[in-house]
């Protein structure tokens, strides 16, 4: 090996919430790893993340659970609302009922406070910020990975916890396999007291309608601010290279128009500028190659209709950390196959449920939408749709199985 290369014997693309988990995850098997972050300081793309029992359970064995909840808020219930009238068509509460039912909490978060934690967690001796990975190269028992600055790294594991927009996916895969979902969605944040017009500030709540629908959560350690992701059914085609496009503030209400004053308002409180492609992926029949493994959204992105794609990175750090352990400096392939096999139907199951959602959310008035909202209304609801995803315990690799997508 040549001796001005350092090497490590795992190292983790990115500094994102699925690659400080994993480094934390890797540790508790008494595993180092090093992470390689491509930006001078950490931050995250978007401004807030929603997490369920199936992460919150996790974070808790990782002992990072208490810090988090002093920064977050705990949601009160789950709504579902006609995006026009405001008619409550479903409510379920998440509350102390969620908590017993599942372990933990349901919580907002600012994605800063989620990150800091994690990183503190980690350390930052483990963290080395400035390492864009430009290149990746199979030398034997080894990857060489070039950095941008023109020094070299090695190692023996590599994993690409880069995100939706991986560069370590487009390596395995070999092209860059995004598919536009159809759907764009603009973002914001707001002071819960800025809302007047909003019923229930502390819950988590869609308005649905033909056109799109409005996600928004509170989060912070007093749920002092609410996250929103409002998402439009056009443009029908994505043409831009780019993920995220400039935008006049106006084009956010156009999807929006003669809603309920609450989304309106909750539009027009902040200025926004840019407006998201819902990307998705197609699932792979390998996340890995040689000595590089990919996890969370650069194995199998998902559009954010079910907000699980944090959630579950987070559950692919513990099972491929409990894999990795049994690698020793050995050929790492076995370990990465168990792990694809203990995540992919799982994983699979999340993608399809939450490209799912857009559709039952956006159906136009009609005998389908009544039957929907009739639905919504049942207690069913919550368990055919979404006690299977969030009472998941990937340290068991059981959990409920989904119902029926279509009712």
């Amino acid at each position: 090996m040549d001796q001005q290369t350092p090497h490590d014997d795992v190292v983790i693309i990115g500094a994102g919430i699925g690659g400080l988990t994993l480094a934390l995850a890797l540790r508790e098997r008494g595993l180092d790893a090093t992470i390689l972050e491509r930006t001078a300081e950490l931050r995250e793309v978007g401004a807030a993340v929603a997490l369920s029992a199936n992460a919150n359970n996790l974070f808790a064995r990782l002992g990072v659970l208490d810090a988090l909840e002093e920064v977050s808020w705990a949601q009160t219930d789950l709504v579902f609302r006609d995006g026009r009238s405001g008619a409550t068509l479903g409510r379920t509460p998440v509350g102390s009922a969620y908590r017993e039912r599942f372990g933990a909490d349901y919580l907002g978060v600012h994605r800063a406070d989620l990150q800091r934690i994690l990183s503190e967690a980690v350390g930052a001796d483990r963290i080395l910020l400035s390492h864009h990975v430009t290149e990746v190269h199979e030398d034997g028992d080894r990857v060489l990975l070039d950095l941008a600055d023109g020094s070299q790294r090695s190692a023996g594991i590599v994993v690409g916890a880069d995100g939706a927009r991986s560069m370590l996916r487009r390596w395995v895969v070999g092209h860059d396999d995004a598919i536009y979902s159809g759907r764009s969605g603009f973002r914001g944040i707001i002071p819960t007291e800025q809302l007047t017009e909003l019923p229930d500030p502390h819950a988590i709540q869609f308005w649905i309608g033909p056109t799109g629908h409005l996600l928004h959560y509170a989060m912070g350690g007093e749920g002092q601010d609410v996250n929103f992701l409002a998402v439009s059914r056009d443009p029908q085609e994505w043409t831009a290279d780019q993920w995220v496009v400039p935008v006049r503030d106006a084009d956010k209400l156009a999807p929006f128009a003669g809603w309920h004053p609450a989304v309106t308002q909750m539009l027009e409180a902040v200025e926004v500028t840019q407006r998201w492609a819902l990307m998705r992926r197609p699932p792979l029949a390998s996340w890995h190659r040689g000595r590089v493994v990919l996890l969370g959204d650069a194995a199998h992105a998902l559009v954010p209709h079910h907000g699980q794609g944090a959630n579950q990175a987070i559950e692919d750090t513990w099972a491929l950390a409990e894999e990795l352990a049994t690698v020793g400096s050995g050929d790492p392939t076995a370990a990465f196959e168990a792990f694809e096999a203990r995540r992919r139907m799982r994983t699979r199951a999340v993608q399809f449920a939450s490209a799912q959602v857009a559709e039952v959310l956006h159906l136009p008035d009609g005998p389908q939408a009544d039957e929907r909202n009739a639905a919504m209304a049942s207690a069913d609801w919550f368990e055919d749709k979404l006690a299977w995803i969030h009472g998941y315990d990937p340290t068991r690799d059981t959990g409920i199985r989904p119902g029926s997508l279509s009712r």
